[in-house]
């Protein structure tokens, strides 16, 4: 398994958009349609964990897909678990947008549609930077 080269002035501004894009499902609900809230947020945190392995590991696409799957798929499993010390790490704000509360087969898909979108876009990405050289 190589590494891969990725533009950081390429992906920074994917991954602030997509912060972008999915802070407020978290932090103002109210404001968005319940659809937004119920699933936008999960499938940009999936994207998110995505491109972050992809461009801080340097991994080639299909082991960036697999790892944040794995990393996404099991946070979920975890919310089936709420031992006290684990409920306390999750009332920290940050770590409870990272860890989530409640499991729900719908995250699952959301991770999945979410990572595959990634990928799809790191493959494009990744295609046109090889097609430009």
């Amino acid at each position: 398994m190589g590494t891969v080269q990725r533009n950081l002035l390429v992906y920074i501004p994917i991954i602030a958009i997509i912060i972008a894009l999915g802070l407020p499902a978290r932090l103002v609900p109210q404001y968005l349609p319940s659809w937004y809230v119920t699933y936008a947020g999960d499938f940009l945190w999936a994207m998110l964990v995505f491109f972050l392995y992809a461009l801080l590991f340097r991994l080639p696409t299909k082991f960036s897909f697999c790892i944040a799957l794995i990393t996404a798929y099991l946070i979920e499993i975890s919310q089936l678990f709420h031992p006290a010390w684990l409920d306390a790490l999750r009332s920290i704000r940050l770590l409870g947008f990272i860890l989530g509360f409640g499991f729900l087969w719908s995250d699952l898909i959301a991770y999945t549609l979410g990572i595959s979108l990634a990928a799809g876009i790191d493959r494009l990405l990744l295609f046109s930077k090889k097609v430009q050289s």
